[in-house]
Formats: C-alpha cells, structure tokens, sequence
C-alpha cells in the first residue's frame, strides 16, 4: 500500500514542501531514497523503537521511501515523524485519510517522545501557503508556528497522540497566539535604560544620531570608560520593530534553532554580542549545511563587537560586503542561499594595546608606533563604512556620584521616532530603504543638498582629514540625519561641523 505525508525542508529563511512516500510490500528489508543525510538514514531506528513505545508494530516487509522532490539534499532529524505516520498507514494502522491535509514534523525519541525542530516559522508559513489545513509538530514549537493565522496548529507531545489524533480517538485544542496582542504587550521590555548611565552626553548625543538614522558606530577609549555598558543600551532607543519586521526577525531565529518553547514572536530589537574568538562562518553562516550566522541573527537589531582590534582580520574583512549590501550570500557547488543582515554595527576597541593613549590621567606605556600599528589591525575599507567615530573619556568622579536624575531610554526613542518617521515620509515608495544610512551614493547627491558654505566647510574637511569618496557620503548622511532630529528640512553648515567632528578617528588624523 502507498501512504504520503507532507513535511517541509528549509533553504535559507524559506521553506519548500517535501513529500514523504511510504510503500509497503512484499520482502523484508528497509529503503530510504530522496537525497537523505545520515540523521535521516538513522531515522528508521529511532522510528521503530518509537513505534513499539507506542505499544504498535512496525511492519516486518519491505518498506520503501521516497523524499521528492528527490533531487533536492534532505537534512536533519526532523522527518522522523511524517515517515513514522506514513508507514503506520501503510500498514494499516491509521484509518484516518486525513494524513494528506497536514503537514507534519517531528523528531522521535526511543520511547516516542517528540523532539523540538528547527525553522517552525517559515514551515508554517509554507504550510498555509500550499493551501494545507494544519501543522503537527512537537509542543515546543507550537507557539511559534501559531503565529501564521488560518493554520490549525497541534502541539503533540509523543507518537502516541498523534497516531490519537489522526485515528479520531483524541482531538487536542488547537493553539492558538494572537500575533498582535502578544507583539503589543512585550514590545518595551528592555532590561537597560540610558539613564543608568552618568555623564558621557556626548556619547548619548552619537548613539541617540545612531539610532536615528540607522548609523554604524565605533567608540574608542580606555578600559572602563563605559563603551560596553552604552552599546548594550543602544536597542533601548531604537524605533520599535514593526510586525513585519518582527516576523522576519523570528523567522531567522527560528531557523537557527534560537526560540525557547515560551516565545511566539521576536518583539524587541535583537542585539547579538560574539566573542572575538569567532570564526568567519559563525559570523556570516554557512557551514556544510548553511545556517544564519550572528550577522542575520542580528537582522533589524545591533551587532556588537567589542575590542574590535582582536578579531581575525578575515573575519572583519568578511563584514564589507554585508555591511553594504544588507544581506549575505552562501554559495555551495549544488546550491546558493540568501540571508538578510540589515544590522546596526556598534564595535568599541581600545585606542592602543595599554589602553591608556588620550587618556586624562593615566600615563600610555607603548612605544613608538604601536598605537597607529593597533589601530592599523582595523582595516580602512572598513573603517569608511563606519559612519561614526566616537572618542569616549573615563567618567569623572562628580559626575557619577551627582544625583541629578538622567534622561530616560523612553524620552530619547520618541526624538528617534519623530526623525525616522520624517525619514518614512522622504523614502516613501522606495525599495529596500527604510532610513538615511541606506542611501545609495544616488540619493544622497539627491537629498542631501548643501549651500556654499556647507561646501567649503565638507572641503577643507576632506582636505585635512584625508578622507575618501565613501566617507564623503557618509559625512552627508550623518548631517542628514542630524537635521532630521533637529526638524530642519536643509542641512546647515553646524549639522556638517556636528557629521565632520564624528570622523575625527579616521587614521590621517588619529594617532598620529
């Protein structure tokens, strides 16, 4: 007899339907064809002993499977239990014709328990989008697949209550995750807040012109000096995700394996932190079976490198393209995968291997040459894609023991509200551009105009500074951004001063 059930496989952040053929017949032995990887060739282990836990029987004949489309590489352990499901119909022991209406996943334990997956999300957005009525997976992973609307979603815990639930014996409540409600109620749960932090104003000022135009950023300054404590607040005034972009920020969690049981949907800014031992594919993805890496992960949130200097340079060097393109490209022999990675790049080095150079009060120990050859560890190119450069000075004793109450997260979010919906109103109708840091060179020469004064100012600056073609654009977009925060619609000669002074890192005038 030939049963078929629906499961899905993930390329990328999307999914692709999978049909799972299951022939049962004359003969004794077990046959899995349709490009599987070794966890799917153990599968029929795991199934059996599953079966039997089940107090049911595995067929003692010849069973054939089939993944098709067959031509496509099957990956992981999660086809486990459509190819439990199917087989049990084959031989009998199912009676439901209901199989064929569902997709199902699941991985299976000895005793038959079910084991979360991977990439529920973009399964069951697959699901509803094949036109199937519902989606059977583990209950770990019910809530987020709950998300897509008009898919009847089951939570099962073990092969016994699916098997149950197809035979019409028990029929569980569907799960249900009212996407806005639970978007709306989390949205502002942060566990830092800028006012924790004393003094360093003009830090916030280059964070608040960050977050408002969509700015990379990199502080430099000695150890101490609060660099760490001001990134790790920064998603705490960016503009809140849209429900668009909350789901594709699940999307690639989910993926990735990220969400916990308890999560549904992604409703603050992610902000992913990796070690400087990193390696280029934890950084980028990819792998022999390509997954996001933490540029994706940090998609529509802030990746944070801190020293910034002791990173690989290859690794470093990778980040250009992305940093560019707002997205990442995986390329394999068979295949070739896109991952977004529209991040915020907030990096923090010390300004020499001591970490004392500039610094008020203490002495710098390096000798001659080694300040610039640590800053040289940081590549230009990079360095020009880095829209702000900011200097940041050790706190003084005054300043932190003052009582003087400072300026809440929720205050300077409403001044980078204001300036990105102007930015909204300006970008209107246009692709892929959200804010001024994604301008092409195009639309800056478009939008950001300057008058006569303006121009011999940026001039000398280039002059002096010896900056390049990119880091003029960029000075443009900064000064954009900070007209936009002061409501201006023109972009005057202090706006230019203000961008100007935030590229005083630049190596012809650093360190030197």
């Amino acid at each position: 007899m030939l049963v078929k059930t629906y499961g899905s496989a993930v390329f990328g952040v999307d999914a692709l339907t999978i049909t799972i053929e299951v022939s049962i017949g004359g003969g004794n032995k077990y046959h899995i064809v349709g490009l599987p990887d070794n966890a799917i060739k153990e599968s029929l282990r795991r199934i059996e002993s599953a079966i039997q836990s089940a107090g049911l029987k595995m067929p003692r004949q010849k069973i054939v499977i089939n993944l098709a489309p067959a031509d496509i590489r099957k990956e992981g352990s999660a086809y486990d239990l459509p190819i439990a499901i199917a087989i049990l119909a084959a031989s009998g022991q199912i009676e439901s014709t209901e199989t064929a209406d569902y997709f199902i996943m699941g991985e299976l334990s000895l005793d038959g328990g079910l084991q979360p997956i991977k990439g529920a999300l973009p399964i069951a957005i697959q699901a509803k989008a094949a036109g199937f009525k519902g989606f059977i997976l583990p209950k770990d992973n019910s809530r987020e697949a709950a998300i897509v609307a008009e898919l009847l979603v089951y939570g099962m815990s073990n092969l016994g209550e699916v098997v149950a639930f197809f035979n019409g014996k028990e029929k569980p409540e569907r799960v249900f995750v009212n996407s806005t409600d639970t978007f709306l109620q989390h949205q502002d749960s942060y566990e830092f807040d800028f006012s924790d932090v004393k003094g360093q104003e003009n830090i916030k000022r280059a964070l608040e012109i960050a977050a408002a135009g969509g700015h990379n950023l990199i502080l430099i300054g000695p150890p101490g000096a609060g660099k760490t404590m001001l990134a790790k607040r920064l998603p705490t005034i960016l503009p809140p995700l849209s429900l668009q972009e909350a789901l594709e920020t699940t999307k690639i969690h989910s993926v990735a394996g990220k969400l916990n049981a308890i999560d549904s949907l992604m409703t603050a800014r992610p902000y992913r932190c990796p070690h400087h031992t990193i390696s280029d594919m934890a950084l980028v993805g990819g792998g022999a079976h390509p997954q996001p890496g933490e540029i994706s992960l940090a998609h529509n949130g802030v990746l944070f490198l801190d020293e910034l200097p002791e990173f690989k340079r290859s690794v470093l060097e990778v980040m250009r393209q992305p940093l560019e393109d707002r997205n990442i490209v995986i390329s394999r022999a068979r295949m070739s995968v896109v991952y977004p990675a529209s991040f915020m790049l907030i990096a923090s080095m010390n300004p020499c291997p001591c970490g004392f150079y500039n610094h008020p009060e203490k002495a710098c120990i390096c000798g001659p040459g080694m300040v610039q050859k640590y800053l040289s560890k940081v590549s230009g190119p990079l360095l020009d894609r880095i829209d702000l450069h900011v200097e940041v000075t050790p706190v003084h004793f005054t300043e932190l023991s003052s009582p003087v109450a400072t300026e809440k997260s929720a205050l300077i979010r409403e001044r980078v509200i204001a300036a990105r919906a102007i930015q909204a109103h300006r970008f209107q109708g246009k692709t892929d551009v959200y804010c001024n840091a994604q301008m092409s060179p195009k639309m800056v020469r478009k939008i950001c105009n300057i008058n006569v004064e303006g121009q011999e100012l940026i001039k000398k600056a280039m002059e002096k500074l010896g900056l390049s073609a990119r880091a003029y654009d960029r000075i443009l977009k900064v000064a954009r951004t900070i007209a936009d925060l002061a409501a201006c619609e023109d972009i005057e000669p202090e706006h230019l001063a203000e961008a100007i002074h935030y590229r005083s890192l630049d190596r012809d005038s650093w360190a030197s």
